[in-house]
């Protein structure tokens, strides 16, 4: 009796599933790799830009550390030592290295190395944009939608007028529109700088974010201070982007308004309510993300005249002193921290859209 061998059958069920998931996979390592890859030569990108900024700037940096009275003997002495003597090349090729490993020389007018004033301004920056966005989002929004669902209203109407003294009314001139008025006449809220002085010092630094740190160390009376300080000028932030996303919230909801499925929508008698936030709304948030995010990327390096008005201790302010002390290892390291935070803000934004809109995916 002879027993024939069995012969096996392919598995076509699960093979299909293994190579689906292979694909899924080999397609996720790739765009992460692209994604690195991408991060890495913008952020190249931008510290050849940074550095030859530095190189071409009517500031020689040599006298900035050894003054103008300087013998030529000292003064070639300190060019050598900050390695300006070599071939612009060989210097592109230090500098990044120095970035790298976080050296971004000392800074002239502290006499502290830049890396540490900027983990030290930056929080403020930092805290006061955060407020001022938030303020942003929750006001322009809102508005932007409300005056387009009722456009040629005059509730349309004042909330464009309010978008154009966004866009025309000076910083400078609103801040200190503000300090006359709700510090000085009124007391409602702190003066210039970020506290009390009578309050400096004693919360330790944690995040560097004074709000937070002072709800970690228990100071509550130093944590509303902070906010009594913090809303003027958060505010007078808020306002000007409120104007931006209002005007642009208000332009895509036209766009989505005028479109057949929300006609369809209104003729199946569907809620107006649900017809402006449910149907108009929902395709513009994916568009939103990104004016949100130049939005809080614009207050983060454009607040410097609302630092200088208000005695802010941020990196506008900071920024700015260093130009006037001709202090170039600081202006190229607060230049380099704000184009950091634009790449990374852009990026977020790339990521967001793939969660809000499966198209993109």
């Amino acid at each position: 009796m002879t027993v024939e061998p069995q012969t096996s059958l392919p598995d076509t069920g699960s093979t299909p599933k293994a190579g689906a998931r292979g694909r899924a996979l080999q397609r996720q390592l790739t765009e992460i790799v692209w994604f690195v890859v991408t991060i890495a030569f913008t952020f190249l990108g931008l510290l050849a830009i940074t550095f030859f900024i530095g190189r071409v700037v009517p500031i020689d940096p040599v006298l900035s550390v050894v003054g103008d009275r300087a013998t030529p003997a000292v003064y070639e002495a300190a060019r050598t030592a900050m390695g300006l003597d070599r071939p612009l090349p060989i210097q592109f090729i230090s500098y990044v290295g120095d970035v790298l490993t976080g050296n971004f020389g000392k800074s002239v007018s502290t006499g502290r190395p830049v890396i540490e004033d900027l983990s030290r301004v930056f929080p403020a920056t930092l805290e006061m944009a955060t407020l001022g966005i938030l303020i942003g989002v929750a006001l322009g929004v809102p508005m932007g939608v409300v005056a387009a669902s009722r456009q040629g209203s005059w509730v349309d109407q004042v909330i464009r007028v309010i978008g154009l003294l966004g866009y025309s009314v000076p910083a400078f001139w609103l801040g200190l529109v503000g300090l006359a008025i709700f510090y000085a006449r009124l007391r409602w809220v702190g003066g210039p700088g970020r506290i009390d002085i009578y309050f400096d010092g004693l919360v330790p630094p944690v995040t560097g974010v004074l709000l937070i740190d002072s709800l970690i160390s228990g100071d509550i009376d130093i944590f509303w201070n902070a906010v009594n300080h913090l809303i003027l000028p958060a505010a007078v932030l808020g306002f000007f982007s409120l104007a931006y996303i209002a005007r642009m919230t208000r332009s895509f909801m036209l766009d989505q308004l005028n479109q057949e499925y929300v006609t369809t929508a209104r003729v199946k008698g569907v809620p107006e309510r649900l017809v402006v936030w449910r149907h108009a709304f929902n395709p513009i948030r994916v568009p939103l993300i990104t004016v949100i995010g130049l939005s809080y990327a614009g207050l983060l390096e454009g607040s410097v005249m609302i630092e200088t008005i208000f005695s802010w201790p941020g990196i506008g302010n900071y920024l700015t002193v260093a130009l006037l002390n001709a202090d170039m290892n600081a202006v190229l390291g607060a230049t380099l921290v704000i184009g950091a935070v634009f790449i990374c803000i852009n990026k977020l934004s790339d990521v967001l859209y793939r969660v809000l809109d499966p198209r993109a995916r």
